[in-house]
């Protein structure tokens, strides 16, 4: 599934260094944060939290909330795993956040129009030009056009891993069609459903209004056509692939909360110049289109020539003014993990501050200096794909084995474009119920911003993600990661 599919485990240090615990300090004191948490917990009955951790399971399949990951014969399709201890983030950590992540997609949005428009930034010489010459993800049918609103990553994903108390790093950006925001929903839904009185206890930042804030938000980016139209609200659909998909759940479940149209490529077509959508009276008119696929797929008269997911001549419509497409296409290229790398320049360039939050320390192997280094040093690092996601395709070297380490770097010398590098931290671990009680896990936090000519909106939380087996530095859903409910604690 596409949720969970950013391979945050890289930056994990397995090593005998201290990771940072964020429910308990070094001599075991729960932290001020937690303290509400764990007096309710201290009056829990040990057997009673078990049935309800098997009854919560049972609700995420009732439910439907399920993934699947696409092997080499067929699709396995599985439960998210889910676990009952919450993630806790205080006011005032949450409040530095939100300024570090709202600067970032500030300078996000403005590099896109950069990129399609002058280039500024190349010109400047602060990155260069064949970071995106030659990327797949740069879509040259964009050059020139400005999205309505002026706005390219409507919902962008941003990955933080922590590794002390005050210490968070952006990990990546997801600005092309971030996902894992249905199981945030369901998270806080099933929490507050198994324990109420919890609830009652301690005050936290809701999140089940995000739905109709993505609708608001998408609506505020109708296009011209839109405004012509004289209609008091515009029509909001959400393009998905299918339910073969792997993420159609989550489609299904936005569409649904959102009081928005679910539809496939089929269910659509270009009439009298405006991207329509069939239903029992005749064709109505589409204003925002809430894609759920790829740019390849988007348009077979534009891209793929086979595509039967997307709609013929939806990007005439587009650069017509007649359409607005949530994500712009053409913003795949800020998930590059080599621009990545550049985040604190483009920061700089467009916002004249300096990043609020920092990146991970990032090699980039297509230089000669830096291919050396990592070769030298490929036990320490891990190494990701530019275009990887889901934790495939990477090299944890301080677990890999020699055999392992023998094969990644022959693909390093073959195709050092091909990947950046990055060293281990010592992440920040949060308690899972277990058999045993409770016991530290990595954990990674995908906060979702929304954008519009309103302005930016980040719902308090994200999507904890979480490696459930011991020892292990994998959150991604697809190779055993669960989620866990993240709380925003009220001032």
């Amino acid at each position: 599934m596409q949720q969970a599919q950013t391979g945050s485990s890289a930056s994990a240090d397995p090593g005998e260094a201290v990771n940072f615990d964020e429910m308990t300090d070094a001599i075991g004191a729960v932290r001020p944060a937690y303290a509400d948490y764990c007096g309710w917990l201290g009056e829990q009955d040990s057997s009673a939290l078990r049935r309800k951790s098997t009854e919560a399971d049972e609700s995420f399949r009732r439910t439907g909330i399920t993934f699947n990951v696409y092997g080499e014969d067929e699709a396995e399709e599985r439960l998210i795993p889910f676990d009952m201890v919450p993630r806790v983030i205080t006011a005032s950590e949450w409040r530095k956040l939100t300024r570090g992540i709202e600067q970032r997609v500030r300078a996000l949005n403005s590099f896109l129009y950069d990129l399609y428009h002058r280039q500024e930034i190349i010109r400047a010489g602060r990155v260069p030009e064949s970071l995106f010459a030659q990327n797949d993800a740069w879509l040259p049918h964009m050059v020139g056009f400005t999205p309505p609103g002026g706005i390219y990553t409507h919902i962008v994903g941003v990955d933080l891993v922590r590794t002390g108390p005050d210490e968070f790093f952006v990990l990546e950006d997801n600005a092309r069609t971030p996902s894992g925001v249905s199981y945030m929903l369901e998270n806080r839904e099933t929490m507050m459903a198994m324990f109420p009185d919890l609830f009652s206890r301690v005050a936290i930042e809701p999140v089940s209004n995000y739905p109709r804030r993505l609708a608001r938000s998408l609506a505020a980016c109708a296009p011209p056509a839109f405004q012509a139209s004289g209609n008091a609200k515009p029509m909001v659909a959400v393009l998905t692939p299918g339910i073969y998909n792997s993420a159609y759940f989550e489609h299904a479940f936005l569409a649904d909360h959102m009081g928005a149209e679910l539809v496939e490529g089929s269910d659509l077509r270009v009439v009298e110049g405006r991207v329509q959508m069939r239903t029992t009276r005749g064709y109505k008119p589409i204003d925002v289109l809430y894609r759920r696929v790829d740019d390849e797929y988007l348009d077979p008269l534009t891209f793929n020539p086979d595509s039967v997911l997307g709609v013929p001549g939806i990007m005439d419509v587009y650069r017509a003014g007649g359409i607005t497409i949530a994500n712009a296409p053409g913003t795949g290229i800020c998930d590059d993990k080599a621009i990545y790398s550049f985040m604190p320049e483009i920061v700089e360039f467009y916002t004249g501050e300096k990043p609020l939050l920092p990146n991970v320390q990032t090699w980039r192997c297509a230089d000669p200096d830096s291919l050396a280094y990592v070769l030298d040093n490929l036990e320490n690092l891990v190494v990701k794909e530019v275009h990887g996601s889901g934790g495939y395709g990477m090299l944890i070297g301080p677990t890999a084995t020699k055999k392992e380490i023998k094969a990644f770097r022959a693909k390093l010398e073959s195709r050092p474009a091909n990947y950046i590098a990055q060293p281990t931290l010592s992440l920040s671990t949060c308690p899972i119920y277990t058999k045993k009680g409770l016991a530290p896990r990595h954990v990674d936090l995908r906060p979702f911003v929304l954008v519009s000519p309103s302005g930016i909106d980040i719902t308090p939380g994200g999507l904890t993600r979480v490696a459930l087996k011991e020892g292990s530095l994998v959150v991604n859903s697809s190779q055993g990661g669960g989620t866990k409910d993240t709380w925003v604690l009220k001032d």
